[in-house]
């Protein structure tokens, strides 16, 4: 068996598909551009708990980039060792495989660290409105619509409002959203709320 043209031909793919999906993915970036007959390659994500905070952003350590850094850092390392050094095969094989294992961590490491944010995706739970507490911002007349304010996650935002009873409310009452459709929130004084609970 040919070992060394086995690694390097290893060593050329994994480094070819790596280069090209770094071309894609910039080209993606800037132009936006959609390459037909490309499709996603799902593959098993490791449970949350074991991988850290990578793992819950939702980063697989198994990905193309990972495959691709392992497939060129071993068969570059087995290359080496067997055509430059005259190792044995199996002694290759092994220190190949260490160093494919090497390289797709760093590649991880980087991406998990570097690369990608567990703000990244954005989580429906975020932008539940039931339970919001915010203040009338413009006074909701009698089966009217006012305006309600509130903060979510550090900055003031604002959006349309109704009573949940069809009552009006003033400007500047403290109120929690009951229920959300099509932009409008529907309030109750937090007051009132807070009697019924008790």
């Amino acid at each position: 068996m040919n070992w060394p043209a086995i690694f390097l031909g290893c060593f050329v793919v994994g480094f070819l598909l790596s280069a090209l999906a770094f071309a894609l993915s910039a080209i993606a970036l800037h132009f936006h551009v959609h390459v037909p007959f490309v499709h996603h390659l799902h593959l098993p994500h490791a449970h949350a708990g074991h991988i850290g905070p990578a793992a819950q952003a939702g980063v697989s350590p198994i990905n193309f980039a990972t495959i691709m850094a392992f497939l060129a850092w071993f068969g570059g390392t087995g290359y080496l060792l067997t055509s430059r050094f005259r190792w044995l095969a199996l002694p290759a094989l092994t220190m190949a495989t260490l160093g494919g294992g090497i390289g797709a961590f760093v590649v991880f490491w980087v991406m998990a660290h570097v690369l990608w944010s567990p703000d990244e995706n954005m989580q429906s739970a975020d932008y539940r409105m039931v339970g919001v507490l915010g203040r009338v911002g413009h006074a909701i007349r009698d089966g009217g619509t006012g305006e309600l304010i509130y903060a979510h996650r550090g900055a003031r935002h604002s959006c349309g409002a109704r009573s949940a009873d069809g009552r009006a409310i003033e400007h500047g009452v403290e109120v929690v959203v009951t229920a959300y459709d099509r932009g409008i929130a529907y309030v109750r004084r937090w007051d009132e709320l807070a009697a019924d609970k008790s």
